[in-house]
């Protein structure tokens, strides 16, 4: 019943929209309650890895049986629950989140991957590493496409007894102190769910004498002996929980759930996840940008890519470090401080391309034919091979490969007063790419719709981030580098 503090506001009118479609006749009931589809979602996924694993030692022509069906079993056990408790602790197996695919393949491919590229990580140290060569290479192709497959037939399934009222009937008895006309929306989704209410009882007034409150918790004590209930509801404004406490407390004598579901302004809180700190229980107002393996994930692919692009480029970075010495007088490499991940500076490292060295409160914007370019920054700018040096800042983890472009501390105030929700960009790593420059926003920004347009972009890549739209990012880079928009 986690859904109706968590949920049913958030998905209240699409619960609507499948619920229209639908009839109220209540043939064709599924044998699953709501409440259930959480663990059959998890056993359907141990069941579906193990299949996978028993599969593949059958198929595999590695590691032959008995002993390579023992030991793959075995390793596909460990791999459903070490998979299983991630999704579970994501909260990705509720109702809910199951009819969102795209969401469930992301999450699934990240984390089956992830699991398996430390399985192969610590193989590696093995002398003789056989098992993920043969069996285990087979056994991660096979469970993934099972696994993704499994949820979008799962999706369908839930979808069909959603809008068919298929559910298995939960009887329960709600009590409330709103009017009929606002608590017929809670009615209706709680059909949808499956939810029967085989009784409605109003609550007193607010601040009403304790004798009312004794009357009708006698009333719902009476009411449910005599039926068959297997929930109470209870719908209030959390303002009054000093009366419902106490007639909470009289009704403990019921064995059965009773559930609080929270109106009025406090209840849009109760719809955050909680956390805990320690013994105090707190709520999440405002998740993090990426979560962990998100940013894990991300970390890892930064690492491996900045790595092989300086081992790629190091002839070229070479050569160019060669023409910036013999063109003129100054250091190689140009220093300045940026603004990066939560506003924290950092120096940003790029081949010096100009007879300056501006790093202070007033930095000027590199314009179209700048006298302060040199012959070579000139080609180095054009190309943005001058950038190749931030590979350094990727290794270091002040940035990222894909991410907002940072600026100069003394522009980034200039911007932040100009663009309202320009901070919001500080909520990631800045990254050598961006998604506003593969849409050719590169180059000076002397006005504010310029810049607005620029957050506009990196703010839609931290909202719809993902692994996916990074690796699109860096392909289309070398394209737009190649057209050579608003470079200067």
């Amino acid at each position: 019943m986690n859904f109706i503090n968590r949920h049913i506001g958030d998905h209240e009118s699409d619960l609507a929209l499948l619920s229209s479609q639908s009839s109220i006749a209540d043939e064709g009931k599924w044998p699953v309650r709501y409440d259930a589809v959480e663990f059959v979602a998890i056993c359907a996924d141990i069941a579906t890895i193990l299949f996978a694993g028993f599969l593949s030692a059958l198929l595999s022509p590695v590691n032959p049986a008995p002993a390579g069906l023992a030991q793959t079993c075995a390793y596909a056990a460990a791999a459903s629950v070490s998979f299983v408790y991630i999704l579970k602790g994501r909260g990705l197996y509720r109702p809910t989140e199951l009819l969102l695919l795209r969401g469930q393949v992301r999450a699934i491919c990240l984390t089956w991957i992830l699991l398996h590229v430390l399985v192969a990580a610590v193989e590696m140290l093995d002398d003789n590493p056989q098992f993920f060569r043969g069996t285990g290479l087979l056994f991660a192709a096979l469970g993934l496409a099972s696994l993704v497959t499994q949820r979008c037939v799962a999706r369908i399934l839930l979808i069909r007894c959603f809008s068919g009222r298929r559910f298995a009937r939960t009887n329960l008895v709600l009590i409330t102190d709103q009017p009929p006309s606002a608590y017929a929306g809670l009615s209706e989704t709680l059909a949808v769910l499956g939810y029967r209410v085989k009784g409605r009882f109003g609550l007193p007034a607010m601040g009403s004498d304790p004798g009312s409150r004794k009357r009708l918790s006698s009333r719902v004590i009476e009411h449910i002996r005599n039926s068959e209930v297997d929930k109470i509801v209870l719908e209030a404004n959390p303002e009054r929980w000093a009366d419902l406490r106490a007639f909470i407390s009289d009704l403990r004598v019921l064995p059965f759930p009773i559930v609080f579901v929270p109106v009025g302004a406090a209840s849009e809180l109760l719809r955050h996840p909680t956390r805990s700190l320690g013994s105090t229980a707190c709520v999440e107002i405002q998740p993090g940008p990426l979560t962990a393996i998100e940013r894990a994930s991300k970390r890892i692919v930064d690492i491996i890519g900045a790595g092989l692009a300086l081992t790629v480029f190091a002839p070229l970075l070479a050569i160019a470090a060669v023409a910036i010495r013999l063109d003129s007088p100054g250091p190689i490499l140009f220093k300045q401080q940026r603004c990066g991940f939560n506003g924290r500076v950092f120096s940003i490292r790029k081949f010096r391309t100009m007879h300056v060295l501006e790093n202070g409160p007033v930095v000027v914007q590199a314009t179209p034919f700048d006298p302060r370019i040199t012959r070579v920054g000139r080609w180095l700018r054009r190309t943005s091979f001058d950038e190749l040096p931030q590979l350094l800042n990727v290794l270091d983890g002040s940035m990222s490969l894909v991410g907002p472009r940072p600026h100069a501390v003394a522009h980034d105030g200039q911007f932040d007063k100009l663009v309202r929700k320009y901070a919001f960009r500080r909520r990631v790593r800045p990254g050598l790419t961006g998604w506003a420059q593969i849409h050719g926003c590169r180059g000076p920004t002397p006005t504010a719709t310029m810049v607005e347009r620029r957050v506009e972009y990196d703010l839609w890549y931290i909202d719809n981030w993902s692994l996916r739209l990074d690796l699109e990012i860096l392909l289309r880079t070398p394209l737009e580098v190649l057209r050579g928009r608003n470079a200067c």
